[in-house]
């Protein structure tokens, strides 16, 4: 773009959250000077840092993690040597137990017993022969590749801790996005072998800056700052002026006092509800009552000081009880020792999901912290004598929330949004979509490129299920009808995994192999196990001992996973053959229509 172009352009951008900060970084490298209006006395949105009597805390432990080759590099470019690499440690807190998440296999084991493990393979086995046709549910998706009993033990609570809806009302979009590629199969084989592709729910290693992620977004403020840009906080913008499909100016109030902001260009982060909400003249009335029908899910943190130097090694902690209404613990000296002053003393931030008004969100801070307090001691992470002092901060429209009807309301918003000439929205709120924070920088820079450079990248496309190209197609190809045709056989006729029906039938047999030799061996008798002792034909080596139970082990999970392995194969062999003679004779079809045209 040309000098005497760029001049021309003033950008307004609303929202100083990881996306709207970063929009306006990128702004400033084409020599403009960006105002970026923020509601919040702090930069960074949902990754601001908030602090307390020198405590620092993270809204909702942000790891710095990414794909995205610009976005890592904004990264550095910012902060540097101020980030810690630290490893991931996380685990499950269910049924009074702890579990590592990524699981382990003794730790599992020895939580779940032999008999639940067995269920949990045995209900995975069912799962995976008799699959749901429609994945439409959080419920169902996770059902399938998890078999239900682990659906019931470790995602139902939590997960509906954090909708406030059933597993039955939640969309499956969300799943997929946030538990992308991660399977029974996944986890089994994590417990044992390193994989070699990075499965973000499986992140063991991570960067974070030394203060909390508000240390970055603060940075980014202040290098907008130094190049003419304008960071302005406390600016509530509450009225959106447009003519017919340009937006003209911003109405921005700030402390009592509303001041008229003008620009060519808009970017918003702001909640996309709000954004229809504010303008003027009002959207129609279909687009009004389609925005006032997509929610958001709200949460507050309790932050408990501790008058511990050290309680757990965790970085956070799920909690799968629903006897507490706390949802997820962070440990924020895990995350960097410098978040906390004073080393004698430990500060966890108790995460409860809640909307606003509702009676957690009303409760007061005192109410809250004493109810901290209580659940801490009940689940066992440290006593209530200990805590010291605590503080509470809310956060609104944490989470679009993917009910049953979302994704319709959402394309009548969308389709009026891009009607829009001179404005586009982007980041987690601005796209209603439950994106990281490196994802919702990307919308960002995208944006930047589509005013700069006259691009026209498909902001609303960007999400944890793409590589995050730089240019989306625009294009049908004859790879794009392919993709379509296998999505559809895949509904149809849902893939058997070999391995992971191999691995389950596998444990399985071996367990009950196991748990049979040495029931038949606590039982006794003159002759132990006649019958089973016949196995010892098959099996060389095997007898009805305690010596010979763990080489039942063994050899029940090698002839399990041969036959479940075998099985699959087989069935997905039949499967695709059929596919391919009704896709054959399809096109002969197609073919003998052909000439009969001609």
């Amino acid at each position: 773009m040309a000098g005497e172009e760029s001049a021309k352009k003033q950008v307004v951008v609303i929202g100083g959250g990881p996306a709207g900060l970063t929009a306006g970084y990128e702004l400033t490298k084409f020599h403009l000077r960006p105002v970026v209006l923020e509601k919040e006395s702090l930069v960074g949105g949902l990754a601001r840092t908030e602090s307390y009597q020198g405590f620092h805390f993270d809204m909702g432990g942000h790891r710095f993690f990414t794909k995205v080759e610009e976005v890592k590099k904004m990264w550095q470019e910012v902060l540097g040597d101020e980030f810690l690499h630290r490893a991931r440690l996380s685990r499950i807190y269910y049924d009074g137990k702890f579990f590592f998440y990524p699981l382990k296999p003794l730790n599992a084991l020895r939580g779940l017993g032999f008999l639940q493990s067995i269920l949990i393979v045995l209900s995975f086995i069912r799962w995976q022969l008799f699959p749901y046709r429609r994945e439409d549910t959080f419920e169902q998706w996770v059902t399938n590749r998890f078999g239900r009993r682990l659906f019931l033990t470790f995602f139902k609570t939590y997960t509906e801790k954090v909708w406030g809806i059933s597993c039955s009302e939640l969309k499956a979009e969300w799943a997929a996005q946030r538990i992308k590629n991660l399977s029974l199969k996944t986890a089994l084989m994590s417990m044992f072998i390193k994989p070699k592709n990075t499965i973000k729910t499986l992140i063991e290693e991570f960067d974070y800056p030394r203060f909390g992620p508000g240390m970055m977004w603060n940075a980014v403020k202040a290098e907008i700052e130094r190049q003419q840009g304008t960071v302005r906080l406390n600016s509530n913008v509450v009225r959106i002026n447009r003519t017919a499909n340009r937006i003209d100016s911003v109405v921005v109030r700030h402390q009592g006092s509303e001041e008229l902001i003008r620009g060519t260009d808009f970017i918003s982060s702001m909640p996309v509800t709000g954004f229809i909400k504010a303008l003027a003249p009002s959207a129609p009335l279909a687009v009004q009552s389609a925005a006032a029908r997509l929610t958001y899910r709200d949460f507050l943190t309790v932050v408990l000081i501790i008058d511990q130097p050290h309680l757990f090694e965790d970085n956070w902690v799920y909690i799968h009880d629903p006897s507490v209404h706390v949802g997820r613990i962070q440990n924020f000296k895990n995350w960097s020792p410098d978040m906390v002053p004073d080393p004698t003393k430990t500060s966890l931030g108790l995460e409860y999901f809640c909307t606003e008004g509702d009676a957690m969100w009303t409760m007061s801070d005192t109410e809250l912290i004493a109810m901290g307090r209580q659940e801490i001691d009940r689940i066992g992470l440290a006593s209530a004598e200990d805590v010291v002092d605590g503080c509470v901060v809310r956060i609104e429209k944490a989470y679009p929330v993917y009910n049953s009807d979302y994704r319709e309301h959402l394309s009548v918003v969308r389709e009026f949004i891009e009607g829009l000439e001179n404005c586009q929205t982007i980041g987690r709120n601005g796209l209603h979509r439950y994106n990281n924070q490196d994802h919702a920088m990307f919308t960002g820079m995208l944006a930047v490129r589509n005013i700069v450079l006259g691009q026209h990248n498909d902001l609303w496309s960007v999400n944890t299920d793409q590589e995050y190209q730089e240019e989306i197609r625009e294009q049908v190809t004859e790879h794009d009808l392919e993709e379509v045709l296998q999505g559809a056989l895949t509904e149809v006729f849902l893939k058997i995994d070999r391995v992971a029906l191999g691995l389950s039938v596998g444990l399985a047999a071996g367990m009950l192999l196991f748990l049979a030799t040495l029931g038949l061996v606590l039982k006794g008798g003159t002759i132990v196990g006649p019958t089973l002792g016949l196995l010892g034909q098959y099996f060389p080596g095997y007898t009805v001992t305690p010596a010979g139970s763990l080489l039942g082990l063994l050899y029940g999970f090698v002839s399990g996973f041969v036959i479940g392995w075998a099985f699959g194969f087989l069935r997905n062999a039949t499967v695709f053959l059929y596919v391919a003679v009704v896709h054959r004779r399809a096109e002969l079809q197609a073919l003998r229509r052909l000439l009969e045209y001609f």
